[in-house]
């Protein structure tokens, strides 16, 4: 008798429940916010990553409906062939205005702009350099553009600039591409000096802005404006579905880069277009950041106010190095992490448990918002001190 083809999938399934791997989804109700409805129960929302309360707000939800009502609920085919709306392209200059770059476009997801640019702009006579803590989506562009991949230890400026001196001259076009912000620990990768290196070696520079759009930067504009290094020649992508409160990615960058991406990006030219919807509701996003400063502050002065007050009374909690609204501690094991997420989620806390091989060591992470209250980050610290 043949055996099953597909007997694997159930004994990879127990040995991920063996190591307390296992992942599942929590269904949350109502609308997006500091406070959520979890499986019935109130909770104090920590685990989000709509870092400005936007994906809530009555102006968003007001413009995609609009755009519905004027558009459809669907884009009904690529840009290229019929799914090409002028929002879109008001998007699109909207963020290059924004982040001060000739131009920009717009995909139907984050995760799709890494994979299309990536692709597009490296091939097999080429190499890549790829910051170890990577999110799953450069690594995965990377490994499909067929490119040879290299991976330096995070954030090593050192090893990745002697890696660049015995590699570099072997390959034709070379990529250097990193997180702005490390969206499982919450620092910064040291931009200034990857685009010295960039300079010294031709490479081209690609950085991931998901976490840092509408957070760093004097007007949100990402981890670019907060090193000021705006101007400067690299490739910028980002994502509308985190600060923005909205769905789909972007590439910001020069004319012809943008030109270029369109003619030769495979997860732009052969997918159907943003919806309507989501268009509009990020163009809203924007214009809000824009003109509402305050909101930006705000999310400032709620991270400072949990920090200090963690420093104060739980000075044995050792944070991972952030300069994010993105703040995580470190436990032995997954089995631990399990159970001080479901401790916290049973005092009225939402922050989960972050495992392996997400990560290399598991920990809470705790995300900070603009909406959070001062009563919220002080319940946040009681409950931490008991658990």
């Amino acid at each position: 008798m043949p055996q099953d083809p597909y007997a694997w999938i159930e004994q990879s399934l127990a040995t991920i429940h063996r190591a307390n791997w296992y992942r599942s989804v929590q269904t949350i109700h109502g609308r997006p916010g500091a406070t959520v409805l979890l499986s019935g129960q109130e909770v104090i929302n920590f685990a989000s990553n709509d870092y400005l309360g936007l994906a809530g707000d009555e102006r968003l939800m007001t413009a995609a409906i609009t755009a519905i009502q004027e558009f459809g609920t669907g884009s009904t085919g690529s840009r290229l062939l019929s799914g090409h709306r002028e929002l879109h392209r008001e998007l699109e200059k909207a963020i290059a205005s924004w982040k001060q770059t000739a131009d920009a476009v717009v995909f139907s997801s984050g995760y799709l702009a890494n994979l299309g640019a990536i692709a597009a702009l490296v091939g097999k006579r080429d190499v890549i350099f790829s910051d170890q803590y990577n999110h799953s989506s450069l690594k995965n562009g990377a490994t499909l553009s067929g490119a040879a991949l290299i991976e330096y230890p995070h954030c090593d400026i050192t090893v990745l600039q002697n890696q660049l001196i015995q590699q570099r001259q072997h390959y034709r076009r070379c990529l250097l591409i990193t997180d702005s912000v490390f969206s499982m620990d919450g620092d910064l990768c040291p931009l200034p000096a990857l685009l010295d290196l960039a300079d010294e070696f031709s490479c081209m520079l690609l950085i991931d802005e998901a976490h840092a759009t509408g957070v760093l930067g004097k007007t949100g504009a990402g981890c670019v404006e907060h090193f000021g290094c705006t101007g400067k020649n690299l490739i910028q992508i980002g994502t509308l579905s985190k600060a923005l409160g909205s769905l789909g990615g972007y590439v910001a960058g020069s004319t012809v880069l943008i030109d270029f991406l369109r003619n030769r990006a495979p997860s732009w030219i052969y997918t159907t277009a943003l919806s309507p919807a989501d268009t509009a509701a990020a163009l809203a996003a924007i214009e809000i950041i824009q003109t509402e400063p305050q909101r930006h502050l705000q999310l400032w002065e709620n991270v400072t106010y949990l920090r200090n007050l963690m420093a104060e009374q739980l000075p044995h909690f050792k944070l991972l190095p952030s300069e994010s609204p993105i703040l995580c501690f470190q436990l032995p094991n997954a089995a631990d992490a399990l159970r001080v997420s479901q401790q916290l989620r049973s005092n009225g806390i939402f922050a989960p448990a972050i495992r392996p091989p997400t990560v290399p060591t598991s920990r809470i992470r705790i995300s900070v918002m603009a909406t959070h209250q001062a009563a919220h980050i002080e319940k946040l610290v009681t409950i931490l001190k008991h658990v």
